[in-house]
C-alpha cells in the first residue's frame, strides 16, 4: 500500500492507493485562506495540522509516502519549520509594485534568460524583495523561505530540502540544475540566499521521526515534486511534446520538452524534472475554475448546474465574450500582465445566465489552448482537475483546442508523488498501469472548426486588452 499526499491551495488531500495504482481511499480537508487588500495568507500550522488529520484518517500503514503540494509563494519558517510569518500564497498581490519595476528595468527578463521562468507577483523572487524592503525583521526571524510540501517535509522528517521542481522558481539553471547566483543578485537577495533550502537532486528523501499521522516511525517519505509536475507524471505525460491541462482553482498547462528555449517571451516556467535533460515547459495560468466560481455566485448558480447551463447555451454563447482575468493579481501565463483584469461583452436584455456560463467556460478553454500552444504542445493531452467532471466543459476543451482529451486516472497529483517517490527508493511499479486514462474525448470537426474561428478572435481581444492594462 502507497500513501500519496496533495497540498492543495484550499484543499488537503490524501491517498492510498494498492500495488496496482487502484485508489483504496481518499480522505481530504478544506484550510482556509485569508484574502485582504491583495494579500492572500495561508496559516501553516492549520495546513500542517490538516495534512496529518487526512493522513491519520486513512488508517493506513503504507510501504512509502509522497509528498506534493501547490508552488511558489513564500512560507517562512524557523529552524523547526515553526511559521514566522503566515503562509504568502502563490495568489498574493503584495509585490505587484516590485514585478512592475522589474519588468520596467529588465530584471525579470534577465533572470528569465537565466532560468526559464517568469516571475509573477506571488512568486517567491518578488515576494522576498517584498519583504526585504517593508518587513526586514520577518525574513531576519526565518531560517528558511520555502514552499508548502518542504515545510511538511521538514516537520515529518527533520530534513530542510527542496527538490529541483520546486526551486525551478524563480531561481534555478535548468542546466546545471543549481541555484543560479546571478538570477538571485539581479533581484537584489543576495544577502538572504541562505534562507533558500538546499536542493536535493535527486528529490529528499527521508523518514518519519517518531510515529506522526498514525505513520509509523521510521516510514519512507519523498518531498516532491510540487503539484504541476506530480500530476503531469500522475497523468503518465512524461515524453516530448505531450501535455497536460489541469482545469482548477488555475488553469495548469504543461508540455514535456527536451529542447530548453530561453528566448520565448518570458513568461511561464521551465520545470526542472527528475530526469537531467528533461523538462516541463509550464504556463500556469491565474485563469481557472475561480472566474466560474465568481460568475455561478455573481448569478445565483451552482457547480451542480454548469452541465446544464452549458447544454442550454449554445457554442458562441449567442454572443456573449469573456475574457477571464479575474485574478487580483493579473495573469502570469502565457504573458505576464499584473493589471490585467476581466472583460465582459456582447450582453443584453435577451443574455441568459446560461450563455454567461458558457461564455466563461469558453474564454476559460480559449486561455487553455493559448497556454498549451505557448508551451509547445504537439503530442498526447491528458486532462486533470475539478473541471474535468462536467460532460459537457470536457468537450468543450476537445472542440476548443482541437484535440483528443484523455481524463487521467484519479488524484493525479497524490498519484505522482507516489510515482516519484516509489522511483526514487526504487520500487518498481506498472507506471503504464498507474496512469491509464479513464475516460476521453474527441473534437468535434464542425465546432472545432467555429471555435478556431473564435479563438482567433481571442487573441486579438487579448492583445488589444495587454494594451489598455499597461497603461491603466
Amino acid at each position: 500500500m502507497y500513501v500519496g499526499i496533495d497540498v492543495g491551495t484550499s484543499l488537503v488531500k490524501a491517498a492510498a492507493f494498492d500495488e496496482r495504482g487502484r485508489v483504496l481511499g481518499v480522505e481530504s480537508r478544506r484550510t482556509r485562506l485569508a484574502v485582504r487588500d491583495g494579500r492572500v495568507e495561508q496559516d501553516i500550522d492549520e495546513v500542517c495540522r490538516a495534512v496529518d488529520e487526512v493522513v491519520a484518517a486513512l488508517g493506513v500503514t503504507p510501504r512509502l509516502a509522497g509528498l506534493t503540494g501547490q508552488g511558489d509563494g513564500v512560507w517562512l519558517v524557523d529552524g523547526d519549520a515553526r511559521p514566522v510569518h503566515p503562509a504568502v500564497s502563490w495568489m498574493d498581490g503584495r509585490a505587484a509594485g516590485v514585478l512592475a519595476g522589474w519588468m520596467a528595468d529588465g530584471v525579470a527578463e534577465r533572470v528569465f534568460r537565466r532560468t526559464g521562468s517568469g516571475m509573477f507577483p506571488g512568486s517567491a523572487g518578488p515576494v522576498l524583495a517584498w519583504f526585504d524592503r517593508h518587513r526586514p525583521e520577518v525574513l531576519d526571524a526565518a531560517a528558511t523561505a520555502g514552499y508548502c510540501k518542504d515545510v511538511v517535509f521538514q516537520r515529518w522528517t527533520g530534513v530542510r530540502a527542496t527538490d529541483v521542481s520546486d526551486a525551478s522558481v524563480p531561481f534555478l539553471d535548468p542546466r546545471t540544475r543549481a541555484y543560479d547566483t546571478g538570477a538571485i543578485e539581479a533581484c537584489g537577495l543576495t544577502h538572504r540566499a541562505d534562507l533558500l533550502a538546499p536542493v536535493h537532486d535527486p528529490m529528499p528523501l527521508g523518514e518519519t521521526r517518531g510515529e506522526i499521522a498514525g505513520l509509523p516511525a521510521g516510514t519512507p517519505v519523498a518531498g516532491g515534486p510540487f503539484d504541476l509536475p506530480a500530476c503531469a507524471r500522475g497523468a503518465g505525460i512524461t515524453e516530448p511534446g505531450d501535455g497536460l491541462l489541469t482545469v482548477g482553482t488555475t488553469l495548469a498547462c504543461q508540455v514535456v520538452t527536451d529542447d530548453l528555449d530561453l528566448g520565448r517571451e518570458p513568461a511561464g516556467l521551465t520545470l526542472a524534472t527528475e530526469r537531467p535533460g528533461r523538462w516541463l515547459c509550464a504556463m500556469p495560468a491565474m485563469v481557472g475554475t475561480a472566474a466560474l466560481d465568481w460568475v455561478l455566485a455573481s448569478t445565483g448558480l451552482s457547480h451542480e448546474q454548469v452541465e446544464d447551463m452549458l447544454a442550454e447555451s449554445p457554442p458562441g454563447a449567442n454572443g456573449v465574450r469573456i475574457l477571464p482575468y479575474f485574478a487580483p493579481s493579473g495573469e502570469r501565463a502565457p504573458f505576464v500582465e499584473p493589471g490585467a483584469r476581466a472583460e465582459i461583452s456582447g450582453v443584453s436584455l435577451e443574455t441568459s445566465k446560461a450563455d454567461l456560463v458558457r461564455a466563461t467556460c469558453e474564454g476559460i478553454a480559449y486561455a487553455a489552448r493559448h497556454c498549451l500552444d505557448a508551451a509547445g504542445l504537439s503530442g498526447r493531452l491528458a486532462v486533470c482537475g475539478g473541471g474535468t467532471r462536467s460532460e459537457q466543459w470536457l468537450r468543450l476543451f476537445a472542440d476548443v483546442i482541437g484535440r483528443p482529451v484523455r481524463v487521467a486516472a484519479p488524484e493525479a497529483g497524490a498519484r505522482g508523488a507516489v510515482l516519484a517517490a516509489a522511483a526514487r527508493l526504487g520500487v518498481d511499479l506498472d507506471v503504464e498501469e498507474w496512469t491509464e486514462p479513464v475516460a476521453g474525448c474527441d473534437p468535434d470537426p464542425e465546432r472545432a472548426g467555429f471555435y478556431a474561428a473564435g479563438y482567433a478572435d481571442y487573441l486579438d481581444r487579448v492583445a488589444h486588452a495587454r494594451d489598455r492594462w499597461r497603461n491603466s
